[in-house]
């Protein structure tokens, strides 16, 4: 948890190869794979300004269920980063959501930011990988951009166990085309009154 706090202040971005214990992440691959019931067209935006656009963004989503096990044993794991993170940066995070997202072969999600309406809201977003035997064929990477947008900081094979974390209000990013089924479990940590 201390090199995720100091890489956060140094960059304000880490890339992780399996933080979290192997059976959490085969029962998470598993609870996403399990079945499409209860998963949602995503859409941009909130409020009235919500809205889903397909070419912008073709994921699908499911918001974590509190009730099941497998989803209880991740939000434990993140809160646990949560208190450490605010012990170490003072980062005032105040709770954390999540769900589930599923790209089809052919979607991806253009360049974004995760801050909603200007809001100070989302403080760090979180994204775990659940993609077994991933080739660099199958596209799905995501790329973090510089703050300005313009260039390239890092690109994210979306390979099983794969964790990145890092500033909402700092990186825009983009998922590339996929070109197979892409799951992820895609979070925020975000402050008081958001």
């Amino acid at each position: 948890m201390n090199i995720i706090a100091e890489q956060l202040q140094h960059t304000g971005y880490i890339v992780l190869d399996n933080p979290l214990p192997a059976s959490l992440m085969t029962a998470l691959r598993e609870r996403c794979q399990e079945s499409q019931a209860g998963f949602e067209a995503a859409h941009i935006g909130r409020g009235t300004d919500k809205k889903q656009i397909n070419s912008i963004r073709g994921d699908v989503i499911r918001w974590l269920d509190e009730g099941n096990d497998t989803d209880q044993a991740y939000l434990a794991w993140m809160e646990n980063l949560r208190l450490k993170l605010n012990e170490a940066l003072y980062l005032g995070l105040f709770d954390y959501e999540c769900h589930y997202a599923i790209y089809g072969a052919g979607t991806g999600y253009a360049k974004h930011s995760d801050v909603l309406n200007g809001k100070k809201n989302r403080v760090l977003t979180t994204v775990l990988y659940l993609n077994e035997n991933w080739q660099s064929s199958d596209g799905g990477e995501l790329v973090l951009f510089e703050p300005d947008g313009t260039e390239v900081l890092a690109t994210v094979a979306p390979k099983f166990g794969t964790m990145i974390i890092f500033l909402s209000e700092s990186f825009p990013h983009e998922v590339l085309i996929s070109h197979s089924t892409r799951r992820s479990l895609t979070g925020w940590f975000r402050v008081s009154g958001s």
